[in-house]
């Protein structure tokens, strides 16, 4: 990894990266709801559940849904009678899943405290292994992609539900605008906390495009990478299998 890293516009050392991205994580745990309807029109929803669909988690299966600790994704996993572990680096963000979890009175979920880079788990531990809107906050995002193999069985399967790079002529510029202006305001205004709002739209410009992103999961060693992008680019499902 080199001495910088992005955080946002900015580039920072990777222990102050990680140490901002927790804060902001922090910050916005309470309303990640509203954080994801400001940045995506409520369309993130939508995504989530054909992101899952992708997925075609199995009773029985094991999966591992990193960066979920909200419980968006395990919830819809969880239906299919998988057996999934959420991990978080943010505790705070785990205490908001564990308590919606409750409230929908779900309670077959293993909920972790765990870094993307360095995971606990053993080798070949899980048949898949999902994480959404989370790679782009990863310090050391190569690091992160060679754990989700490791920990991965043969055969496993690696799906990515990340911001991307629209190449529909016209719209990229309206989504634009739209992220770099309104969505700070909106979160000044619903949740009082802008910087926060923006760097999570600075972190989408810098995130790398669908190819180079594809061309990273390879290098982790996955096999048959694909890149799907949803809104002709705006996000994008990657996918890969480990032999």
């Amino acid at each position: 990894m080199s001495d910088t890293v992005s955080f946002g516009y900015e580039d920072v050392a990777p222990e102050e990266k990680t140490r901002r991205v927790g804060a902001v994580f922090s910050n916005v745990a309470s309303r990640y709801d509203l954080m994801n309807d400001a940045m995506s029109g409520g369309l993130h929803r939508l995504w989530k559940d054909r992101f899952v669909r992708r997925v075609k988690p199995q009773a029985g299966e094991t999966i591992l849904d990193m960066a979920g600790g909200t419980g968006d994704i395990a919830f819809r996993l969880a239906k299919s009678g998988a057996a999934v572990t959420v991990a978080d680096i943010n505790p705070e963000m785990l205490a908001v899943g564990v308590e919606r979890a409750a409230e929908r009175g779900i309670d077959n979920l293993v909920w972790t405290e765990a870094n993307a880079e360095k995971l606990q788990f053993p080798d070949r531990f899980f048949d898949g292994y999902t994480i959404a809107f989370g790679i782009r906050n990863v310090t050391d995002i190569p690091a992160a992609l060679r754990e989700a193999h490791r920990v991965l069985k043969r055969g496993g399967r690696f799906f990515c539900l990340e911001f991307s790079t629209t190449v529909w002529p016209g719209f990229a510029q309206v989504y634009d605008a739209y992220s770099h202006h309104l969505v700070p305001k909106l979160g000044k205004l619903l949740a009082d906390d802008e910087d926060s709002y923006r760097y999570l739209i600075e972190s989408i410009r810098r995130f790398p495009d669908m190819p180079s992103f594809e061309r990273m999961i390879g290098e982790a060693g996955f096999i048959r990478t694909r890149a799907e992008p949803v809104l002709g680019g705006l996000v994008a499902i990657h996918s890969g299998w480990k032999i």
